[in-house]
């Protein structure tokens, strides 16, 4: 006899389930895959719903953006990671809407009913009010930028390898990141190796000295969340490759190939603006929470931060809802030793989703769950081919050791064993012979740059609405 399933109707077909609570995670990324996990084959009934089909490994975005590995190699259908979880169900839909009193999210034109709720929609990428910068200055926060940024890259290079005029080649082999934290940093230096490499062995046009690649940041270094020394150290890794410094100075405009940066105290003898002409430029200089945090403080009242962060509880909770759970880089967590909300990152994505399950069981079961803490592990970053610096609880590495570490803590974060597998083997492969094995030109020019859907695509139309005119008492 073939083993029941769940009806149409989302409701469990196996009687002994429809006794049990239901779990409703909205996200399958760090926070909403480890809840899910935590939950599998316990006495409760789940439900992950994720307006992709997969979990993407977004830390190594900026590898698929240079070639180093594929869109395949970083994501990993959640169908496939849930497939042994008999009470887990995965839907493909993006919730636009909820009902707190009835306890219902909306998603697909259908009403889900649930007794916990679970938020980990992720965060998206900011422009500070220049939203018209997004389409000339690609993100990189889900596949199809990286995959723009990819085909952006390569398609100058192409070109530049039938162009005569030098200035043109200048202009095409040159590429502007925006943002010197982790990804800027380590997409600015994967992209100058690729480039590099590209000139040399590739192509049989191209000047590899006309190959150039800026790093924009307002900061005076680059990776200020790590210590000074850790950023001078990464600073001058990043030098002596030949990637240009661009520090302290503000974007004031992007246009076309064109980006303008402004700099509020120049050094003596500098303009106080500076024009930087480039085929390619990319952004990673913002970070906004999920439109989903507003929302739910439209539904609920609670309180966002100024990224758009909801405010929750030391359980991860808001306030008046303690069935709703909001975790990752949707929720502003400052219940900490210092005050300070916990970083966007994966370890403590990984670290509240998996406590807010435990902590769901704990009261199914009449028990209480410790308080939640984090343990901090650290920050790393990847500057160059085995390069990297890290910052381990106070242990300082640089060099070869820090990108070993840096690979093993990836590798460890990776949800599916095949995917450990293949990109151990990529890693290598590069390393031994330098060779990048997914340079793939697909798709249109700008494709990828209007995948976004339901919420953000609603919020956009909403804001590019003329203001209603006032009605006058008099009229």
């Amino acid at each position: 006899m073939a083993k029941e399933r769940f009806f149409l109707e989302l409701v469990p077909s196996e009687a002994v389930m429809k006794s049990w609570p239901h779990v409703v995670i909205v996200g399958g990324g760090f926070a909403g895959l480890k809840a899910a996990h935590r939950l599998a084959g316990k006495p409760v009934r789940v439900t992950l719903v994720d307006k992709r089909n997969f979990n993407l490994f977004q830390p190594l975005l900026y590898q698929v953006a240079s070639g180093l590995v594929s869109e395949a190699d970083v994501a990993t259908p959640l169908r496939l990671l849930l497939a042994k979880s008999s009470n887990v169900q995965v839907l493909l839909g993006e919730v636009v809407d909820l009902d707190p009193d009835k306890r219902e999210v909306v998603f697909n034109d259908r009403h889900l009913r649930y007794d916990n709720l679970i938020l980990a929609t992720g965060s998206g990428s900011t422009y500070f009010g220049h939203e018209e910068w997004r389409e000339l200055a690609p993100p990189m926060k889900i596949i199809e930028h990286a995959d723009e940024i990819r085909r952006r890259v390569l398609s100058a290079l192409e070109e530049a390898e039938q162009t005569p005029d030098v200035e043109r080649c200048r202009f095409l082999q040159t590429a502007v990141v925006v943002g010197g934290g982790p990804s800027g940093c380590e997409l600015a230096g994967s992209l100058n190796e690729l480039m590099q490499h590209a000139a040399r062995r590739d192509f049989r046009q191209l000047d590899p000295q006309l190959c150039r690649v800026i790093l924009v940041d307002p900061g005076d270094r680059v990776l200020r969340a790590m210590t000074p020394d850790l950023s001078e150290a990464a600073g001058d890794y990043l030098n002596s490759r030949g990637v240009e410094l661009v520090l302290g100075g503000r974007v004031q405009s992007i246009e076309a190939g064109r980006l303008t940066v402004d700099f509020k105290t120049p050094p003596p003898g500098t303009p106080a603006e500076r024009v930087l002409e480039a085929a390619t430029i990319c952004w990673s200089a913002g970070v906004c929470a999920s439109h989903l945090g507003k929302l739910l403080a439209d539904r609920t009242g609670c309180n966002v931060d100024r990224g758009g962060r909801v405010v929750v509880e030391p359980d991860f909770s808001i306030a008046g809802h303690p069935e709703i759970r909001v975790v990752g880089d949707l929720c502003s967590y400052a219940h900490t030793v210092d005050g300070k909300p916990l970083p966007g990152m994966a370890g403590p994505a990984v670290q509240m989703g998996g406590w807010v399950a435990l902590d769901l069981l704990s009261q199914l079961s009449g028990e209480r769950q410790p308080t939640f803490r984090w343990f901090d592990f650290g920050s790393m970053a990847v500057i160059g081919p085995l390069f990297a610096v890290a910052d381990l609880r106070g242990v300082k590495i640089t060099g070869a050791f820090g990108w070993l570490l840096w690979g093993l803590a990836h590798l460890a974060f990776m949800p599916a064993n095949e995917n450990r597998l293949t990109l151990l083997t990529k890693w290598l492969w590069m390393i031994a012979t330098r060779q990048r094995a997914s340079l793939l030109i697909t798709g249109r020019a700008d494709q990828h740059m209007g995948v976004e859907v339901g919420l953000e695509r609603a919020e956009r139309i909403e804001e590019s609405k003329p203001p209603e005119p006032q009605v006058s008492a008099a009229s």
